[in-house]
């Protein structure tokens, strides 16, 4: 998958609230993106750009700084390994924003995330930004794991290594 967190000037974070009919993430908050396609497994970043025009109507022109920022690994059921790359990136409000048949668009403050009806892979993702990724244009590779019983992700920074 592919997502990004598109930031309004007013620190607000763009969401997609989910139908209640969906089978996947019914009635949630989910950052905008989706399954990345054949042709684009090695392009993550065309993913997310196709996936927000998709949902939002918003073209690349009018994204500005859009950046990996997190690689997230979870396996399913011991079987399916799922991987998530997530962007961040900035947009204006003043944007004429375009419905999908997937949800309604919606803005959330972005220290109001968490207590919103979103996924533990987006609460944790938001966490981390906000002690961490903030301050850094760094990119970490997460791997979501349960403690205790709870989900959480241990996070790693993703470097090269030859540098």
């Amino acid at each position: 998958m592919a997502v990004a967190f598109l930031f309004s000037e007013k620190l607000e974070v763009l969401f997609l609230q989910k139908k209640q009919k969906d089978t996947f993430f019914a009635g949630f908050l989910v950052p905008i993106g989706g399954h990345i396609e054949g042709n684009e497994i090695n392009e993550p970043l065309k993913a997310c750009l196709r996936e927000i025009e998709e949902e939002t109507g918003l073209k690349r022109e009018f994204i500005e700084n859009l950046r990996l920022r997190y690689i997230v690994h979870r396996i399913k059921e011991n079987q399916e390994i799922r991987l998530q790359y997530v962007f961040f990136g900035n947009v204006s409000r003043i944007n004429t924003l375009s419905e999908s048949d997937e949800g309604s668009l919606t803005w959330v403050g972005y220290n109001e995330i968490s207590s919103q009806n979103v996924s533990a892979t987006t609460i944790e993702i938001v966490n981390h930004y906000k002690e961490i990724g903030k301050t850094t244009e760094n990119v970490y590779v997460g791997s979501m794991r349960s403690l205790k019983g709870n989900p959480t992700i241990t996070w790693g920074l993703l470097e090269d290594w030859e540098m």
